[in-house]
């Protein structure tokens, strides 16, 4: 295992202490992935203009759920799961669209199952999807706007998914009780 360096404003990078303090007023806390990113400050401010962008999409909150649960989830991140549990429960996102997500069962609504599955699609193919699959991602609701913000959207999860894992970040005390492991056969797409 490598020690991954987990800094406070006071320990971080001159750099990172602006982006902490960010990351400080949107989450009332320093989460345990930011305070690992502090380490490398374009790290920490890529991630975070990434994930002011992505919520800036034409998603709602229900959608954005999606394509950051589907991520973390095939990901198997455990710490991204959990949090973003929190985020969902934040966003007033219902708790049958959670569980579904955490528990690899398919979404009830037939649209965002089609964004999950194509998401999921997106991150198996490495951006290489079938023309069927845009077809059912079009044929679903969805427009090339929508293919593209997943993309960014993957952006963003590949970074905190993979320092997570390479970190092993510890669980912020707030998600401890959301933690998750995968407990399902792989969603099959």
């Amino acid at each position: 295992m490598t020690d991954f360096p987990s800094h406070e404003i006071d320990t971080a990078p001159d750099e990172s202490k602006p982006l902490l303090e960010k990351s400080m007023a949107a989450f009332g806390r320093l989460p345990g992935l930011h305070k690992v990113m502090a380490e490398s400050p374009q790290t920490l401010e890529a991630y975070q203009v990434l994930h002011h962008l992505f919520t800036q999409t034409a998603f709602n909150a229900d959608e954005l759920t999606v394509v950051w649960q589907a991520i973390n989830v095939e990901n198997e991140c455990h710490y991204c799961v959990p949090a973003h549990t929190g985020i969902a429960k934040r966003m007033k996102v219902s708790d049958e669209i959670v569980e579904a997500l955490r528990n690899e069962t398919p979404l009830s609504d037939a649209k965002l199952e089609a964004l999950r599955t194509f998401t999921v699609r997106m991150l198996r193919g490495r951006g290489n999807v079938s023309d069927e699959a845009m077809k059912e991602f079009f044929d679903a609701g969805y427009s090339h706007r929508a293919v593209l913000d997943v993309i960014l959207g993957l952006a963003q999860k590949t970074m905190s998914n993979y320092i997570n894992h390479v970190a092993e970040t510890p669980l912020d005390e707030p998600v401890k009780p959301l933690a998750w492991k995968r407990g399902n056969e792989p969603l099959t797409v």
